[in-house]
């Protein structure tokens, strides 16, 4: 197996350390910056003769680029050529959970209606589209992963916490869906060995809850106090942070564990969380 990252970020990373114990697979990918010899420069424009090259013989495509407001440039660059590609078995693109827009804290799955509220999540919709139709152009198969907050090691409230910017923004009734970055790496292992056409997933853990209790959890882990308790209208967030707390949504799981025979690594942040303070 040989595996193409196009956007080889944190989530691919965890993909890698996922695939690794099996010595015959290979993973490469793309950055904005190269790393020789596994991993090259893609402008999010072109595709150059160096990202071809790469691509040639890989069997499994995962694109993790976000979309631009002209569209996903994976798909702008790479589309003619994986639709020609002989070796080329299954490509992942990873999308959000924001399309689904604000429910008011009301759970959702992959049969409901899509009502992306900002602009990233409306190209975010674009995108799956554009994924959905070149599955159906080609017969290719497409999986889509709607991801929520992500997490792990590196990157956690513990990490906020420790920098002294973690923030207990208290808005009754919020509710933030997450998942472990090691369980994202897991359901896309799962993914590529299970045949589809094409399929949507949402990658999520089993418990949405109030952000102010992950804060409070993990600051009871490094033992050290909370930080103090600040309603959302005197948080002075950023616009972009603010945008988050203008959705409320409770995602399920579900068909994610049933078609793909899973079971989470770290059903909740608890487990989680608990993990990156134990290193297990």
């Amino acid at each position: 197996m040989k595996v193409f990252c196009i956007g080889f970020g944190y989530t691919a990373h965890a993909l890698a350390a996922q695939l690794k114990a099996d010595p015959t697979v290979i993973v490469v990918g793309t950055r904005r910056t190269a790393v020789p010899p596994s991993i090259v420069a893609f402008d999010g424009a072109t595709a150059s003769p160096a990202t071809l090259a790469l691509l040639d013989g890989a069997s499994h495509v995962l694109v993790s680029v976000p979309p631009e407001p002209s569209g996903c440039p994976a798909h702008h660059a790479f589309a003619a050529a994986l639709s020609t590609s002989s070796s080329v078995q299954w490509i992942g693109y990873l999308s959000t959970v924001g399309v689904y827009g604000d429910t008011g804290g009301a759970w959702v799955d992959e049969a409901s209606p899509v009502r992306a509220q900002s602009e990233r999540a409306q190209r975010r919709v674009a995108a799956e589209t554009a994924w959905r139709d070149f599955a159906e152009r080609t017969g290719k198969h497409v999986d889509v992963f709607r991801l929520p907050g992500i997490y792990g090691p590196g990157r956690s409230t513990l990490d906020q916490l420790r920098a002294g910017t973690a923030k207990r923004i208290i808005k009754p009734g919020q509710v933030f869906n997450r998942i472990h970055v090691v369980d994202i790496a897991r359901a896309l292992e799962a993914a590529m060995v299970t045949p589809s056409g094409f399929d949507l997933y949402n990658v999520t853990d089993d418990e949405p809850c109030p952000p102010q209790d992950v804060v409070t959890y993990a600051a009871d882990l490094l033992g050290i106090p909370p930080p103090p308790e600040t309603p959302f209208e005197a948080a002075h967030l950023s616009p972009m942070a603010a945008s988050f707390y203008s959705e409320s949504k409770r995602v399920s799981n579900a068909r994610l564990k049933v078609a793909l025979s899973l079971s989470l690594q770290y059903p909740t942040y608890r487990e989680g969380i608990l993990a990156i303070v134990t290193g297990a």
